[in-house]
């Protein structure tokens, strides 16, 4: 097993890999459907996202999914603690973060037609989707998911079990996405809500994380039966292998958030701005009406000079209007 037997280096890291069927396939699927729906959208002429999130969903999405499947992060994820905290993180915040900024969704629906595109917004609106991206929901499982994993016999089973492995990373993968999916607000989704719940949940699953981290960090060694059995000769010890693991836990999801929490901030911005125009377009339309009637010079038994109407009930009846007018 080349995870036990050859130490991690840095060219290592560069050199090491594995065949991992599921990640390869999933990849491959994702990735061609994202290709073909993109294409067939282009010829129907529907509106598609700039280039660069094509690009994000390509590289930094199925990419480095990819990656951590069968380069050194899925060579050493069954041996190292740390690293397979990184891959954890990676799936959960940065594959699943490129994946939404794609938006895949977009995407598809342009592809489809009048009725494909129908069934899919009646999916998109129906209750269960309007219930998963409350933003209680995907927050609480983004939050609650590394706790569960590392402290339940979840971790130890997902080391000694490659399907659970496989269907674990996947899941990650997923509850990420709903996440920022539903975060974002990039594609299609059933509610609007404002970006400022956004920021203000950022803020408290940074907290969380900082938590994990030094819970992990001062905690007893997780699988210890297991990592013992791995027999490594080389590398950190096992305290040292988890509080490098915990140090990744705790600063890299922090790090990982900031590109997130500058698309909020964006995104909030320009919510403000659209509102803001959608107010002054308002006032505009109020202020246009208020002055119509007293532009308008055809109307019969009305003079051209005559004051706006009010709306008081004497300014429009004809004998008492002229006493009680505006000076």
């Amino acid at each position: 097993m080349l995870g036990i037997e050859t130490p991690l280096t840095v060219s290592s890291l560069l050199t090491a890999w594995r065949w991992d069927t599921s990640t390869v396939v999933i990849t491959a699927v994702i990735g061609a459907g994202y290709l073909l729906a993109w294409m067939a959208a282009r010829r129907k002429g529907a509106e598609l996202p700039v280039r660069g999130r094509a690009i994000c969903f390509g590289v930094v999405g199925l990419a480095l999914w990819l990656y951590t499947g069968v380069g050194a992060l899925g060579v050493y994820s069954d041996t190292l603690f740390w690293v397979r905290a990184l891959q954890t993180l990676l799936l959960l915040y940065l594959v699943a973060f490129g994946l939404a900024a794609g938006t895949p969704l977009t995407v598809l629906r342009g592809a489809l037609g009048d009725t494909g595109r129908a069934r899919m917004d009646r999916i998109l609106n129906s209750r269960l989707v309007t219930g998963l991206t409350f933003p209680l929901v995907p927050s609480a499982a983004m939050l609650l998911t590394p706790w569960l994993l590392y402290f339940s016999p979840w971790y130890e089973a997902v080391l000694r079990n490659g399907v659970l492995d496989a269907v674990t990373r996947i899941a990650l993968v997923g509850i990420g996405f709903l996440y920022f999916y539903s975060r974002l607000q990039a594609d299609p989704v059933p509610r609007r809500y404002s970006q400022a719940v956004s920021l203000l949940i950022t803020v408290v699953e940074s907290l969380a994380d900082g938590i994990l981290g030094i819970v992990v960090w001062l905690g007893p060694i997780l699988a210890a039966g297991y990592y013992a059995e791995v027999g490594r000769t080389w590398g950190p010890s096992q305290r040292m292998d988890q509080t490098a693991g915990a140090g990744i836990l705790w600063l890299l999801g922090d790090v990982l958030g900031i590109p997130f929490a500058l698309m909020l901030m964006r995104a909030w911005s320009d919510d403000e701005k659209r509102k803001a125009d959608q107010v002054d377009a308002e006032l505009d339309a109020v202020a246009a009406q208020a002055e119509a009637p007293a532009n308008r010079t055809d109307a019969p038994g009305q003079p051209a000079d005559a004051p706006p109407s009010t709306g008081l009930w004497w300014e429009n009846d004809p004998q008492l209007s002229q006493r009680f007018r505006r000076r």
